[in-house]
């Protein structure tokens, strides 16, 4: 079932541009009273069956009343639709107001100007689908739905992507977020987790992050969620051989796979607490299958 923005996007006022004066529709659609040479030429089979003047008489005025009431109801038709069409385009309807929520990264201003919608314009006129069309071309932009509410307001409400972690690429920092998609490309490194050591074959913003190692950073997204989830944080992680390193410290981190890394996170997670309570910063946390864990205070690299 069609809802009120397909029905205003299929609505198109144009076709009515040339109604100025109602009284025109009447001229145009009314007929002209029939003549009587019309008159006594569609009765006169009849008289000459009959020869009874006065009831075929009686016939062509209910003829003649019929035909009037058929084109009155017409006209009172046809005057509701122009009156309605006349008042869909009038200022009652002018777009005064576009509402945005959801935005973090871009402000309320930037998602409308990201749209392409503008204020002024007829609300029935207004291209939903365009603005659509043209935030989610936007690699911030995840969903995004946009509503109109009559008598003048567009209700714009996204979700955006966030910035998770960056890849290094030269003297450039490539943005991603939890899924792998390229958000941006920075000259700055950015607070995020670093990782490091990934053969980048195609950074293309708003497509996913094409790299040789395509298995550990999946596997190590899905690590950084499990960590997040741990209220931990690894600064960076190195994929520089098929074991991975991830750094909580500058001189302190958990040495292994991924997948082992994410299965034994809880104990990871209380093995850190317990060695910063020690006030110790330094050393090897090796992960291994089956919960496997040690520790090696000493770091030869």
């Amino acid at each position: 079932m069609k809802g009120f923005d397909d029905f205003t996007e299929e609505l198109n006022i144009d076709e009515f541009e040339s109604v100025t004066d109602v009284n025109d529709l009447f001229a145009a659609f009314a007929d002209p009273e029939p003549e009587p040479e019309e008159i006594l030429e569609e009765v006169a089979p009849e008289l000459d069956k009959t020869q009874k003047l006065p009831k075929n008489r009686k016939k062509i005025k209910k003829k003649k009343r019929r035909k009037k009431n058929y084109v009155l109801r017409f006209l009172i038709i046809v005057a509701l639709i122009v009156g309605a069409v006349q008042f869909i385009r009038s200022d009652f309807f002018t777009v005064t107001k576009v509402a945005v929520d959801g935005n973090q990264y871009y402000t309320a201003s930037q998602v409308f100007q990201l749209s392409g919608i503008q204020t002024g314009n007829n609300i029935f006129r207004t291209k939903t689908d365009e603005g659509k069309e043209a935030l989610l071309a936007d690699p911030y932009i995840k969903y995004v739905t946009i509503k109109k509410e009559l008598p003048g307001t567009i209700h714009i409400t996204v979700e955006e992507r966030v910035e998770y972690a960056t890849v290094p690429y030269g003297d450039q920092y490539v943005l991603i977020d939890d899924t792998g998609m390229v958000l941006r490309i920075s000259n700055q490194e950015p607070a995020l987790p670093l990782l490091e050591g990934m053969t980048i074959i195609d950074m293309t913003p708003g497509s996913p992050l094409n790299v040789e190692e395509s298995y550990l950073l999946t596997d190590t997204l899905e690590l950084l969620a499990v960590v997040a989830e741990n209220d931990m944080y690894f600064k960076k992680v190195n994929f520089s051989t098929v074991v991975v390193k991830a750094y909580i410290y500058d001189s302190l981190y958990c040495e292994g796979t991924p997948a082992n890394i994410t299965a034994s996170m809880e104990s990871v997670a209380r093995l850190v607490s317990e060695l910063y309570a020690e006030n110790v910063d330094k050393g090897i946390i090796r992960v291994g299958k089956d919960n496997y864990l040690s520790f090696d205070p000493n770091i030869t690299e």
